[in-house]
């Protein structure tokens, strides 16, 4: 289920990321911020990835709630400023049924407590040992926001996209800047989702040309109000054209949905 390969958004967002460029122009968005939207300091998330039998899946709860005394100390010390866990709601045969996920503002945040994790134990927890499949990813982010607390039983949306050998060097900064950036920060201020993320591989295990889009909503009725704020906005201004089928190679392109328990400082 890999969590960042899986982040998932729908159709309408392909639709949506097209819209905002026609050639070399790029369009913002309707209603969108008006404030320039500048790149944050980097943050980086770590994140295992697992296979769990169904029949050992409470035993996956267990072990989150041991994971969370050293993920709860290291958000108060600074070391993290995120942390949680995904279980997938649209399986696929052969692909990750979990995943445990913690992010840090530097590289050494999030392997800090890495080898905290192996020194409890963490790594080597009995239900851990019945899982038919594991890896592990690290990826970095400059583009994110989040609202301070905590969601129990919230869905992860998202997607993984990949561009084209040809695509320019700062084509997710572009798309970041133009597009994604102003429609989440809007929904993340009238609470419509809690979090949200632009990320690339900071450790590549994946050819280094994709990238991953997700926001976390905190209620069911979440993901649909964010559908319905792409098609107003999709509404507001009439599609460019497919100009962006010169950036993405859209046969990889990935959806999921993932129930998440987070934790954001």
């Amino acid at each position: 289920m890999n969590r960042k390969q899986c982040v998932a958004f729908s159709a309408p967002w392909a639709l949506a990321i097209i819209s905002v460029c026609m050639g070399s122009v790029w369009i913002t968005p309707a209603r969108a911020q008006t404030a320039e939207v500048k790149e944050k300091p980097r943050m980086y998330t770590y994140v295992a990835n697992w296979d769990i039998p169904r029949a050992h899946w409470a035993e996956m709860d267990k072990q989150a709630v041991a994971d969370a005394k050293i993920f709860d100390k290291a958000l108060s010390s600074g070391g993290l400023v995120a942390y949680g866990d995904d279980v997938n709601l649209v399986h696929q045969p052969d692909t990750d049924t979990h995943d445990t996920f913690w992010s840090s503002m530097s590289m050494a945040g999030v392997l800090n407590v890495l080898d905290e994790l192996h020194k409890a134990g963490a790594a080597t927890a009995s239900v851990l040992n019945n899982a038919t499949k594991h890896s592990d990813t690290v990826y970095v982010s400059r583009f994110y926001n989040w609202k301070s607390g905590s969601m129990k039983g919230a869905y992860t949306h998202g997607a993984s996209y990949t561009l084209k050998a040809d695509a320019p060097e700062d084509a997710v900064d572009t798309l970041s800047k133009s597009f994604i950036v102003p429609l989440l920060e809007r929904l993340l201020a009238d609470g419509t989702i809690q979090e949200y993320e632009v990320d690339v591989e900071a450790i590549h295990t994946e050819a280094p040309n994709k990238f991953w889009i997700y926001w976390i909503s905190p209620t069911a009725q979440g993901v649909d109000k964010v559908n319905a704020a792409l098609g107003e906005t999709l509404k507001a201004q009439p599609l460019a054209g497919p100009a962006l089928a010169s950036l993405v190679d859209f046969g990889p392109h990935r959806d999921y949905l993932l129930r998440t328990d987070a934790t954001y400082k």
